[in-house]
């Protein structure tokens, strides 16, 4: 199992796609608010927003050893948790790079852009 030292910080939608395409054992979790979740969400996502992280955490405790990739509208609040998941003990955990808009752009254009 790779450490977070040797796995990147950051992973590109077309990789994503295709761990989802292989059926990869992943969490991927949107940390988007609700709103942002009901207008376009990728299948298979488990919200979880930002802002009720803090009161929440206990519910990624079943996946401290499964590699979890965050994903929000463009990367940045989901790179800030990501640090933050890494900080906690979270060894296997990887930002989404571009958000739920690059993958509306180059992997499913069915998910709406907002």
């Amino acid at each position: 199992m790779q450490s977070h030292e040797e796995l990147p910080l950051e992973i590109d939608v077309h990789a994503v796609a295709e761990s989802l395409r292989r059926g990869d054992d992943f969490l991927l979790l949107d940390v988007r608010e609700p709103s942002e979740h009901a207008m376009a969400k990728i299948d298979g996502s488990v919200l979880l927003p930002m802002s009720e992280l803090a009161g929440r955490a206990g519910e990624l405790d079943s996946h401290q050893n499964r590699l979890i990739v965050v994903h929000c509208h463009h990367g940045g609040r989901s790179l800030q948790v990501t640090h933050a998941l890494r900080a906690s003990g979270f060894d296997r955990v990887q930002n989404m790079a571009g958000g739920i808009d690059q993958w509306s752009l180059q992997v499913d254009t069915s998910v709406p852009r907002y």
